[in-house]
């Protein structure tokens, strides 16, 4: 660069500034590649105590990578689609425009609500803005011209190359990096209400690509494209299925077990209720009677899904007699009983038995009559 003094020096002191704010950002996995631009000007000028203080900060970023992920405890923002609607009062910028909107931590829907409407109330006027609290799509037609209208929804990020049901929490940082794809759910009938049972539940997925990658300078991005999805009854179940199977999964695997969120999975996972969770499902498109009303594929995959529920309940039940204090063995009795019950209800629906193949009577305690309370899974 010759029109301005710029060297390799002043890029040094500007990446050193960036390793700082990164650091306080939370954002540890950039350090990585942020020092392998610094450590090679380093090694050239033989400034091992600069190396030093470079080697000890990515040991302790690597470390908080470690304890972040292992925790939870990282809270790298929330996203929102905000939609505006009103031509009197908002202009070509934003009328009928969608917007993804970056939020610190965990702003809650009600928060963003809440701070958009007292912001354009004092633009536009008190009492001329109504926010829109459903995902449902907005018939323009209905709407008040004298108003104006905020829609928002959360949605969560849906990186290139992953599923945008994977699993990940808010606190990852796949799902809160490079990301420009995000996805909401809106469930609904045919009927027009927005919850029926479950043979027919539909639901609707709006897939969103914002026209830059987030973190960027602005904390809010124009969407450039809007996918719709809809997935039928039987599709809601399998999704619902693998979903479960997916979380399980993740924290039976788990490098270092977290008790509280094992048995809170399990809990809700094999306490059998009537008409609801995986028996509602089985009952509703595996029944024998009812099954030939849906692709086979689906149907075969919904089965298959299932086996693997059980197998996936089997080994965290086996990780869960393992943790359990002295004075928890009861419990473990009462989950037992019921992944025993859930298994022979699926059992019965499918035509074969399960637990039989999954179990061979290895778990740690004898299921006696005990039953867990279910009322709050």
């Amino acid at each position: 660069m010759t029109d301005i003094h710029y060297n390799e020096q002043a890029l040094l002191e500007q990446l050193m500034i960036c390793t700082e704010y990164v650091d306080r950002a939370e954002r540890y996995e950039l350090l990585g590649p942020l020092y392998r631009l610094i450590i090679p000007i380093y090694e050239t000028r033989k400034d091992y105590q600069a190396l030093l203080t470079c080697y000890q900060h990515l040991t302790k970023a690597y470390a908080k990578v470690i304890e972040v992920n292992n925790s939870g405890k990282r809270l790298l923002g929330r996203f929102y689609r905000v939609a505006f609607f009103g031509k009197a009062h908002f202009g070509e910028d934003e009328e009928g425009i969608e917007f993804i909107y970056k939020e610190p931590k965990l702003t809650s829907l009600s928060e963003i609500s809440e701070k958009l409407q007292q912001f354009y109330e004092q633009k536009l006027g008190a009492g001329s803005v109504r926010m829109i609290m459903d995902s449902a799509p907005v018939n323009r037609e209905e709407l008040d011209s004298k108003l104006a209208y905020i829609q928002v929804t959360w949605v969560r990020a849906a990186p290139e190359g992953m599923l945008a049901c994977s699993s990940g929490g808010e606190g990852s940082f796949d799902r809160a990096h490079n990301v420009r794809r995000f996805v909401f759910e809106t469930p609904f009938t045919r009927d027009g209400a927005a919850r029926g049972p479950v043979h027919h539940q539909r639901l609707r997925l709006t897939h969103l690509t914002a026209e830059n990658w987030f973190p960027y300078v602005k904390r809010r991005i124009p969407v450039t494209e809007c996918q719709i999805e809809e997935r039928s009854p039987i599709e809601v179940a399998v999704a619902e299925m693998e979903g479960q199977v997916a979380e399980l999964n993740e924290i039976v695997h788990a490098k270092t077990p977290d008790i509280k969120k094992l048995q809170l999975r399990l809990q809700g996972s094999v306490c059998v209720q009537v008409n609801a969770g995986p028996i509602a499902y089985a009952n509703a498109f595996l029944d024998p009677t009812l099954a030939p009303m849906y692709p086979d594929d689906l149907v075969d995959k919904l089965k298959t899904t299932f086996k693997e529920f059980l197998t996936v309940c089997h080994a965290a039940l086996t990780l869960n007699a393992k943790l359990i204090s002295s004075d928890q063995h009861s419990y473990q009795e009462a989950l037992e009983a019921n992944y025993f019950k859930l298994s022979d209800s699926l059992s019965s629906v499918l035509g074969q038995p399960l637990h039989d193949i999954l179990v061979n009577g290895n778990l740690s305690t004898t299921v006696t009559g005990v039953e867990l309370d279910c009322s709050n899974a």
